[in-house]
């Protein structure tokens, strides 16, 4: 059966496998302090233009997203998202089991607006009782958003602008952040994202890697005893190597880049097939997640040969689903989709 539901659906790109395999009878100290680790810390750095960013690797998104914020925040802070925000839809309450509430603002496929966000802060800080409320501690976006959607450069720097202005850190969830960088509209680099947020992170498991996230924190600001609070919430890894092997892979010869650019072409291909078809977009996505408008009908037909991902009911007979490419996508995937639509 063909698949896009999603961009980890198979293990890893081949290079990594074969590194893993090579570096495998090494003995090697644990907890990340291994000279893989180090190596891809150093690359990482000097992709970010970032010489003094703290990097620390973390197994998965959920996992890294609750410990960065919970870590990050106070105890009477909680973290400004907008509702669509995957750590306020999709990680099973995670931020608020760890204390910390989620205080949605409006997104606009996706994303959140800097003068929206800055009248949300104005509006907390002018209210009399606001010591009775949560505090907003952080501003959490992702990119690409959870509808594939990117930030402008001007606006990753306007937020950034209203976060120095209230004081607060603005995080960036970089799950897929290689889709977005690859993108041929963006105007976004990891230079740019360095100097505007506070910690972000650049995501392996979506980005062709087994498993693993590379947490950045760019400005001297990583928690004091950060490893020994992720050991108690239970993310540190003793065999730390496997992370920073697949990171420093990823990191060589432009692998990261590569990776990502393969799913942007197969994406843009995915586009004109559906587009030659008829079919009607929900949005335009720059990315390699694409979400297509189906009858009902229909989408329960291309579902017997095809998987995608369910996204929401757009009226009563017709929904939006989710097309994703990734390292794995190949041109005959996308001719044997067109077969497939041919015949339904």
């Amino acid at each position: 059966m063909l698949s896009f539901e999603c961009d980890y659906n198979k293990g890893a790109h081949r290079r990594i496998l074969e590194r893993l395999l090579e570096t495998n009878e090494e003995a090697l100290p644990g907890y990340g302090n291994d000279h893989y680790c180090e190596s891809a810390k150093e690359k990482i750095r000097k992709a970010c233009d970032c010489e003094n960013a703290e990097i620390f690797f973390l197994a998965g998104g959920t996992q890294t997203n609750m410990l960065v914020i919970s870590t990050m925040l106070k105890p009477y802070e909680g973290v400004v998202s907008a509702t669509t925000g995957h750590v306020s839809v999709h990680e099973a309450g995670a931020i608020e089991h760890s204390g910390h509430k989620v205080l949605e603002i409006p997104s606009h496929t996706g994303k959140m607006d800097a003068g929206e966000l800055e009248e949300y802060l104005k509006r907390y800080w002018a209210d009399s009782s606001h010591e009775h409320m949560v505090f907003p501690g952080m501003v959490y976006i992702s990119h690409p958003t959870e509808y594939g959607t990117l930030y402008t450069g001007a606006e990753l720097e306007a937020l950034s602008n209203v976060c120095r202005t209230y004081k607060i850190p603005l995080y960036l969830d970089g799950a897929r952040l290689g889709y977005g960088l690859m993108s041929k509209t963006t105007d976004v680099t990891l230079p740019m994202i360095a100097k505007y947020c506070d910690v972000f992170y650049i995501g392996g498991t979506k980005v062709g890697a087994l498993c693993g996230e590379a947490v950045i924190f760019t400005k001297q600001n990583m928690p004091v005893h950060f490893l020994t609070m992720v050991k108690q919430k239970g993310g540190l890894l003793a065999k730390g190597r496997l992370l920073g092997v697949q990171f420093d892979t990823l990191f060589t010869d432009d692998l990261y880049c590569q990776i990502s650019r393969q799913a942007i072409e197969m994406a843009e291909n995915l586009i004109e097939l559906f587009r030659e078809k008829g079919y009607r977009f929900f949005l335009d996505s720059p990315t390699n997640q694409q979400f297509i408008i189906l009858e009902n009908k229909e989408m329960e037909k291309l579902r017997r040969k095809v998987r995608f991902d369910i996204w929401e009911p757009y009226d009563e007979t017709h929904t939006v689903v989710r097309f994703a490419t990734s390292f794995a996508t190949t041109v005959e995937d996308i001719e044997n989709l067109q077969k497939v639509l041919e015949d339904i």
